[in-house]
């Protein structure tokens, strides 16, 4: 798996900008990735040194259309949190 594969999506959401500050960075990652190809995938891309990675994985949410009813796909957080001595991410720091 390379790593432009397990990375699909920042999230830019309030509480994602919240952790910025603080070297937290929270993407949209595969379903089927784990803590240590997420933290591989995160230094090869944006060459940083990760202290750690959290993980959640959020149920799809139920959804109408008319009469039928169905629910979104599930899908796979993950924060990573830098190093101290590890360079910030540079898209995140122009969106700040």
């Amino acid at each position: 798996m390379f790593a432009e594969d397990i990375i699909i999506k920042p999230v830019l959401t309030e509480k994602a900008y919240d952790g910025i500050a603080s070297k937290r960075y929270t993407f949209i990652v595969k379903k089927d990735a784990n803590k240590t190809q997420i933290k591989d995938a995160v230094e090869k891309l944006f060459s940083v040194k990760v202290a750690s990675v959290n993980t959640v994985t959020c149920k799809g949410r139920r959804k109408r259309m008319g009469r039928y009813e169905g629910y979104t796909p599930d899908r796979k957080k993950a924060i990573v949190t830098l190093k101290e001595d590890s360079k910030p991410i540079e898209f995140f720091e122009s969106l700040a």
